[in-house]
C-alpha cells in the first residue's frame, strides 16, 4: 500500500521573494553552512538587503565566512508540512528578520560552485502543480534537477519570463543539459525524512533532485 500523499499547507509560492545569509562553520565532521532565511517571514527587503556586509555578519556570528545568497524568488507552487526544525532560531539582520532554516554539510575538502553536488539538511516538502512550467538541469547520468528558486543576486535581470531560454545561457559542464517543460502531473518533493539533492548553476539559480 503506498504512502498517503503529503498535504500542501502553503500556496500560490511561485514568484515569493526571499533571501539568504549562509554562515560557514568549521565543526568536527568538517564544513558546514547554516541556512538563515526571511522565508514566510518577510519579503528581504532590496532597501536593507543592501546594507548588509557578509564581513560583519561573519565577525558578529563566529563564522569562518559569510555568503549573501540571493534574493531569490520561488520557482514552485507550494509547501508541505516541515520536518523536525534543524535548531529553530530568529536572527536580525540589519532590519531583515531571518530564521535558520537548514544546514548544508560540506564536508572536510568542499567542492564549491556551480554544478557541484550540495547535500542540504531542510527537511520541507516542495510542490510544483501540474500545468505549470518547470525548468530543469540534467546531469550526465540522465537525473534531473528542477528549479527550486531563481537567483537575482548575480544577474539583476533574472526573471521566471527569462527562463525558457536560460540554456542558451549557461555554460555547462560536458554532458549537463538544460531544458524547460511543462508538467503533466503534479510533482511532489519531500525531504522530510532525507538530505535534499541540490545543485546551481552559475548564476546562483538553485535546483533539487526529486526523490
Amino acid at each position: 500500500m503506498s504512502a498517503a500523499r503529503p498535504e500542501k499547507l502553503i500556496g500560490d509560492m511561485r514568484g515569493v521573494r526571499y533571501g539568504e545569509v549562509l554562515a560557514v562553520y568549521l565543526r568536527d565532521h568538517g564544513l558546514e553552512a547554516e541556512v538563515f532565511g526571511t522565508q514566510l517571514l518577510n519579503d528581504c527587503p532590496q532597501e536593507l538587503w543592501e546594507t548588509l556586509d557578509a564581513q560583519t555578519i561573519a565577525a558578529d556570528m563566529g563564522a569562518l565566512l559569510v555568503k549573501l545568497n540571493g534574493p531569490r524568488y520561488w520557482t514552485i507552487d507550494g509547501l508541505g508540512a516541515k520536518g523536525r526544525p534543524v535548531e529553530p532560531e530568529l536572527r536580525d539582520f540589519n532590519g531583515i528578520t531571518m530564521r535558520r532554516i537548514a544546514v548544508v554539510q560540506l564536508g572536510p575538502e568542499p567542492k564549491l560552485g556551480p554544478y557541484t553536488i550540495a547535500k542540504v539538511d531542510r527537511r520541507a516538502i516542495f510542490f510544483l502543480d501540474a500545468g505549470r512550467t518547470v525548468h530543469e538541469l540534467v546531469d550526465p547520468d540522465g537525473l534531473a534537477y528542477v528549479m527550486q528558486a531563481l537567483c537575482v543576486g548575480v544577474d539583476p535581470t533574472m526573471s521566471a519570463g527569462s527562463l525558457d531560454t536560460l540554456g542558451e545561457r549557461l555554460d555547462m559542464p560536458p554532458g549537463w543539459s538544460y531544458r524547460s517543460r511543462v508538467l503533466d502531473e503534479d510533482l511532489v518533493i519531500d525531504t522530510t525524512a532525507t538530505l535534499a539533492t541540490v545543485v546551481q548553476d552559475e548564476f546562483e539559480n538553485s535546483y533539487t533532485l526529486p526523490h
